[in-house]
């Protein structure tokens, strides 16, 4: 990382104008530079790629205290394993349409899955290859082939294991940084258990590490089980987890998937029981991206740029001299004492002694999201304090006897203070879906349905009736909450009791 920024681009969007906005932020705070010549694939620029560093930390504490094994498997898979996967995902989408056991269909040689989203390899060199391969848009192909070799028996489960890598996917929208690219920083756990139950046991463990990891972001997210036609083909059901951006549409930062015995039968991976019989163990995985630093950047930045979670800040303290003819070399000195302190307690800190104005120091740093900044001048220096400017907002003076218990603090406050301001835009973002009359197959709200708040109702109905639902009002059918209603609630189509809560929303 450079020891000091480029001075900050001015004139930046107002964050209401969220489109003009975020790409603006996502430059000037120097995250990414969208300047390679490949459409979809930005480059990491330090302060970015230590952002996303530590937010990988958090996630490998998390796989770690929950007893997973890291691995790291090839970037290329070969044509065939592809060809297994979209033999799985044609029959699986096929027996959930037509309602029946998957068992009680063949396989079709239909393309899907990732099939049309994938990066092919079809040279080495000038040789043409024998067998086609490409670039993994994710990894149950590649590690379910390998599965079977390790796991023999019962003694051999749960497995238990996650890779951070790249994956590729030909994304034919519109791209946006971290939002929606082509070649995406991606977390994903895949395990393996002795039976139903237990995969699903693992599915509340994920879960409980999502909560963990937005908790420490200060993200507040929705946790959704998808409607059976917006599951992945290939998973019994999915659990998303989104987070609702400034403009009120919902970005789906994490999602995990339980594939009963589906793919351990397409790929023969069984192992032998207690009683000595071979029986197929039963799948999960659980996955998220850099679309977590996309979510950080929108809901925590404001019209001076970002503001970064203390936990992931990649300087969580600029110490900034304020200059003087006579006192200089002490400032200096003393801020220097200052980070070096700071550093020793386990705190990110950074001196900025550009020979600039304090202004644009500011102004550079406010961009960058910096949670703390410590101010140190003549007068500071002759009172033994300093004076400390929270991002957040506030400015207060204090002694530099306390100066690692009150830094301590203040990163305290403001994640305090973050998590307070996301929760009340997740509040102020939701709204209960009108009272409406059916007209033919269409619904006639009592109020305009608003494309910026997400939507939230009580519903007990049928397939037929939320896709009216989606038609009438636009938004997008997210499903069942595991937040469930305390009390029974009405279902707005059926009008049957019901603790079910469901989540409408415009989506990215």
């Amino acid at each position: 990382m450079n020891q000091t920024p480029a001075a900050a681009k001015r004139g930046i969007p107002s964050k209401t104008d969220f489109k003009e906005w975020y790409p603006f932020i996502v430059e000037a705070a120097e995250l990414v530079d969208k300047r390679y010549p490949i459409k979809g694939m930005d480059v990491w620029r330090p302060y970015g790629w230590k952002t996303m560093r530590l937010i990988d930390d958090l996630t490998h504490s998390e796989m770690e205290r929950t007893d997973h094994d890291e691995v790291n498997f090839p970037l290329l898979i070969p044509e065939d394993l592809l060809d297994k996967e979209n033999r799985l995902v044609s029959l699986l989408k096929a027996a959930r349409e037509q309602g029946v056991d998957p068992s009680e269909l063949r396989m079709e040689d239909e393309e899907g899955g990732f099939a049309k989203e994938v990066y092919w390899i079809r040279h080495a060199g000038e040789t043409k290859l024998d067998k086609p391969m490409f670039l993994r848009p994710t990894s149950e192909t590649a590690m379910y082939t390998m599965f079977p070799l390790w796991i023999r028996s019962h003694a051999d489960l749960p497995l238990k294991t996650y890779q951070i890598v790249n994956t590729f996917r030909y994304e034919t929208k519109q791209t946006r940084s971290f939002i929606r690219v082509r070649e995406i920083h991606f977390f994903e756990a895949h395990t393996a258990h002795i039976d139903e139950a237990d995969a699903t046991r693992q599915i509340e463990e994920d879960l409980e590490i999502v909560q963990n990891l937005m908790n420490k972001l200060k993200l507040p997210v929705l946790v959704t089980k998808r409607p059976v036609w917006d599951t992945f083909p290939g998973a019994w059901y999915t659990i998303a987890i989104d987070v609702i951006m400034p403009d009120g549409r919902t970005l789906q930062v994490a999602s995990c998937h339980h594939y009963r015995d589906q793919w351990a039968k397409a790929f023969d991976v069984t192992y032998e029981s207690e009683s000595g019989e071979q029986e197929f163990v039963h799948q999960t995985t659980y996955g998220m991206s850099e679309r977590l630093l996309g979510a950080i950047v929108a809901t925590h930045g404001d019209d001076q740029g970002l503001i970064m979670p203390p936990s992931v800040a990649p300087i969580q303290v600029v110490v900034i001299p304020i200059m003087a003819k006579k006192a200089s070399e002490d400032i200096i000195s003393e801020a220097e004492k200052i980070v070096s302190k700071l550093k020793e307690s386990g705190v990110r800190a950074r001196i900025d002694a550009r020979d600039i104005r304090p202004g644009q120091k500011y102004y550079d740093w406010e961009i960058k999201g910096v949670p703390l900044r410590i101010e140190l001048g003549p007068r500071d220096l002759a009172n033994d304090s300093f004076m400390c400017a929270r991002r957040t907002g506030g400015k207060e003076s204090h002694l530099l006897s306390n100066l690692v218990s009150i830094v301590n603090k203040e990163l305290d406050s403001i994640g305090e203070e973050m998590s307070k301001r996301s929760n009340d835009h997740f509040t102020s973002s939701t709204k209960l879906l009108p009272n409406f009359t059916l007209d033919g197959d269409n619904l006639v709200f009592d109020e305009s349905i608003e494309s910026n708040l997400v939507y939230e109702m009580a519903f007990e109905g049928n397939d037929a009736e939320a896709e009216m639902i989606e038609k009438s009002t636009g938004l997008v059918f997210l499903g069942n909450s595991t937040s469930k209603y305390s009390k029974p609630e009405t279902c707005v189509m059926s009008g049957k009791s019901t603790h079910n809560r469901v989540y409408l929303a415009k989506t990215y």
